[in-house]
């Protein structure tokens, strides 16, 4: 009998994103050489295998996972497990995966260029760059290289670094970046602008005294001036390519040789234009992407770089690297909070927007929670810290969103596919249109490779290369702006195509929190009685609902006596000697047990109602000592907690419904009568009770067998279910490090109300991405006939070149000021 066990890949592999990466491929191998085991292969969450060899299903929409096959005779189950997660631990030391930000200037596909660069560098094991977001995330052999190293061959590309958004994982520090924009030079804030206007300038000097019949020498000078500051760039990246021996065919070689051959054909003037129009399109791409770009980087900025803080009795302002865990941070009214941690001395009202997205200031007081970059209120705060610089809530949301800008969206995946066959089809497309024309037909030379010029500019996919990167870039920095953090672009995508919506009971659908509901005294005790002797016997007690019980007592007021002699019994209730009284507070099963007496018809009644509308129900009964004067016994009445739906819940829900979510199911582990009085409540289409974590799986794969599948959950005792749903969304990522680490999608804000705008943002970047690539995709094919048929020359070509590109950056764009209009 063989051994076979299966284990997610983001257990072993925690900074893996992908199932195919390559540390995947490493862990496989390294595994398949211990004694006892027998058979390592990758499954993929459709069921089919990542190699070759047997099929197997896999979980449906959820993470691949890393199945095992081997000898139990020789390796027990759990010593497999244990091999297997230090075989993940080395590769996880050996090889580090780092988001590096740059700034460079260059065709829309420079991307590819600087992937080709980094993947040829000593060490670089991968690396996916954004040339959109001007990001570029690496993976590297530790023992071959390290990030100063990977960060030279950048600057070799051509590319400038700036500053730091994120840091790398595992920890490492990061070479000091250049001086942010703010303290550089207006001449290096705005050199594409710069060399733009300049080449502008030589090109209408040109054409000025081409047009008022002055030397052609001097018009041709202007011209070739137009011509070196309007493809500086393009021709520096093109030599340095071929200096490297990378050669590319891309959009750079398109434009040049397009330029090169107007000019020989004696159009100077037009490819002058060209150059000028191509090169001021570029500046301004740059300039309108850097507004998304710059939106997610201004999340840097949220915190304040230095403290002040409580030491030895005294305050000192200290740089927020030296702020450790545990020192007390004093904060003053209106400023902005530099940690993360409690609350100890004080009381505010604390915009936590920034954060978590709540329009509304959140009211603090000693033991709640506050997060760094939020806004402190009127009140001065002493706040003890709870997480050193780089461990905040604010730091793992940069680290994760500067990752998130570097995951491909599916359609992106497809255009850098297109762009790879595309770029030299054209250029044997436009030979073809060179040669054979002027040999078969009338056409004159100079007639065919003008015409073949005007191809290649009209053929340049600059805005298919733009378009979907830009609306993602822009989406995903207005999610995070709204409190909610989706983790890469194919999230983003996904979760607009999800029909049925899965959500945990507790904590997401309610508040998390029991409360007392209900109090049905017998007849001739008041409530405030009932209450008063309940909570003085829960007060020992930290059962959750002895903590429902204090803060009603407390709501109301009352005065709780002290209890003596506190006796639990497990698992039915606890009682209490309240002065002279004996004082029981139970299940029904607890007396029923204690054959203390007939419990009354009244109680039972009581106990049965609260129930069947999903109350947890607690009876309190008291003893009365033998001498007293009046009854010994006596039933006080019966308690009804419940973990109360949100306020918000069954609106959002109708807002999602609006929005095409067809099935809402609701997934507990609660009993059938608990889960169903609150998915009534709250509206839900179904309720599946009594779950266990690996049910609530089940559940998640039965859903995804009907389309997309999107769960919510805490981020912590719903991960199974979150990691194996098409897209998994956290609550309260703000809270809990485990959500953000989870989940797809976190909202940060403990607050289901954001979820619609989080779907109305994805199917509306999926609207616009659609736009971006049929308008691209039309305008080459329009603009390419058209060049060919000679009805479109160079400049017209090149004017509708650049204007598409600058048209789908806009409408990608228009992400940043999307609203839910429910709110």
């Amino acid at each position: 009998m063989k051994g076979v066990t299966r284990i997610d890949i983001p257990v072993l592999l925690p900074e893996i994103t992908e199932a195919l990466d390559e540390c995947v491929n490493r862990l496989v191998r390294l595994l398949e050489k211990r004694q006892g085991v027998e058979r390592v292969h990758v499954v993929l969450p459709d069921g089919a295998e990542a190699a070759g060899g047997d099929t197997e299903k896999g979980p449906l929409g959820g993470p691949a996972q890393l199945c095992l096959h081997y000898d139990p005779e020789r390796l027990p189950l759990a010593q497999i497990k244990e091999i297997a997660r230090l075989a993940g631990a080395e590769v996880t030391a050996r090889f580090g995966h780092i988001v590096i930000p740059f700034r460079a200037v260059g065709a829309e596909d420079g991307g590819g260029r600087l992937e080709s660069a980094l993947r040829a560098a000593a060490g670089v094991t991968a690396a996916v760059v954004n040339f959109a977001g001007q990001v570029a995330r690496v993976e590297y052999d530790r023992t071959r290289t390290d990030r100063p190293a990977i960060e030279a061959e950048l600057g070799r590309a051509g590319v400038e670094l700036t500053a730091d958004i994120g840091a790398s994982r595992p920890t490492e520090a990061a070479t000091p970046a250049p001086a942010g924009e703010e303290q550089e030079s207006w001449y290096k804030r705005n050199r594409e602008i710069a060399w733009s206007a300049i080449s502008g300038a030589f090109l209408l000097g040109g054409w000025l005294v081409e047009r008022s019949g002055g030397q052609p020498a001097i018009a041709i000078a202007l011209f070739v001036a137009a011509y070196f500051f309007g493809a500086r760039d393009n021709l520096a990246h093109l030599l340095g390519d071929i200096g490297r021996g990378r050669f590319r065919f891309n959009i750079d070689l398109l434009m040049l040789v397009a330029a090169a051959g107007a000019a020989g054909l004696g159009e100077w003037a037009e490819g002058g234009l060209l150059l000028f129009l191509f090169s001021l399109g570029h500046a301004l791409e740059h300039y309108a992407l850097g507004r998304a770009r710059n939106a997610i980087k201004a999340l840097a900025s949220l915190a304040p770089q230095q403290a002040v803080v409580i030491r030895g009795g005294r305050e000192s302002i200290l740089p927020i690297e030296q702020v450790n865990r545990g020192d007390q941070v004093v904060v003053k009214p209106a400023e902005r909070i530099a940690v993360d941690g409690t609350v100890r001395e004080g009381r505010s009202a604390v915009n936590q927007a920034p954060i978590t997205g709540e329009s509304i200031p959140v009211e603090k007081q000693a033991g709640d929670p506050v997060f760094a970059g939020s806004v402190n209120g009127e009140g001065a705060l002493v706040i003890e810290v709870t997480a050193a610089v780089g461990d905040r809530t604010l730091d793992r949301v940069i680290q994760l969103v500067s990752e998130a800008e570097t995951q491909k969206a599916p359609t992106q995946q497809f255009t850098d596919r297109f762009e790879r066959w595309f770029v030299p089809l054209v250029l044997v497309a436009d030979v073809l249109l060179i040669v054979v024309p002027p040999l078969i037909w009338s056409w004159s030379w100079s007639e065919s490779i003008y015409r073949g010029m005007a191809l290649l500019v009209a053929a340049s996919p600059c805005a298919l290369a733009l378009g979907t990167p830009a609306a993602v870039l822009a989406g995903l920095a207005q999610a995070a702006r709204k409190g909610v953090l989706i983790k890469g672009g194919a999230y983003l995508e996904t979760l607009g195509t999800i029909n049925s919506l899965a959500l945990d009971k507790t904590g997401t659908i309610t508040k998390g929190e029991p409360a007392v509901t209900d109090l049905v005294p017998a007849n001739g005790v008041t409530a405030d009685v009932l209450l008063q002797l309940a909570a003085a016997v829960e007060q020992r007690s930290q059962h959750p609902l002895a903590r429902a019980v204090l803060k009603a007592a407390e709501e109301r007021r009352l005065t709780v006596a002290a209890a003596e002699g506190v006796e639990s019994v497990t698992g039915r209730g606890i009682r209490a000697q309240v002065g002279t009284e004996l004082v029981e507070v139970g299940r029904l099963l607890m007396f029923e047990e204690s054959g203390k007496g007939e419990i009354p018809a009244a109680i039972r009644d009581a106990v049965a109602r609260l129930e069947s509308a999903g109350r947890t129900t607690m009876i309190v009964r008291r003893s009365r000592p033998e001498n007293s004067t009046e009854a010994r016994d006596g039933w006080l009445g019966v308690l009804g907690i419940a973990d109360e739906p949100r306020a918000n819940v069954r609106r959002t829900l109708d807002q999602l419904r609006a929005a095409g979510i067809r099935r809402i199911v609701m997934l507990t582990g609660d009993n059938a009568g608990v889960g169903g009085a609150v998915g009534r409540a709250v509206g839900v289409d179904e309720v599946r009770a009594g779950l266990l974590p690996e049910d609530k799986v089940v559940a998640i794969r039965e859903l995804a067998a009907d389309g997309g599948v999107a769960m919510v959950g805490d981020g912590v005792n719903d991960a199974p279910a979150l990691a194996h749903a098409t897209v998994g969304i956290a609550m309260g990522g703000a809270g809990t490090a485990a959500a953000l680490e989870t989940a797809d999608i976190a909202l940060m804000a403990d607050d289901l109300g954001r979820l619609p705008f989080a779907v109305g943002l994805s199917r509306k970047a999926r609207s616009i991405i659609k736009q971006n690539l049929f308008l691209s995709l039309g305008v080459i094919a329009g603009l390419g006939i058209a060049a060919v048929a000679g009805i479109a020359g160079i400049g017209v070509a090149v004017i509708a070149h650049e204007g598409s590109t600058l048209i789908v950056i806009a409408n990608g764009l228009r992400l940043l000021a999307y609203k839910d209009s429910n709110q």
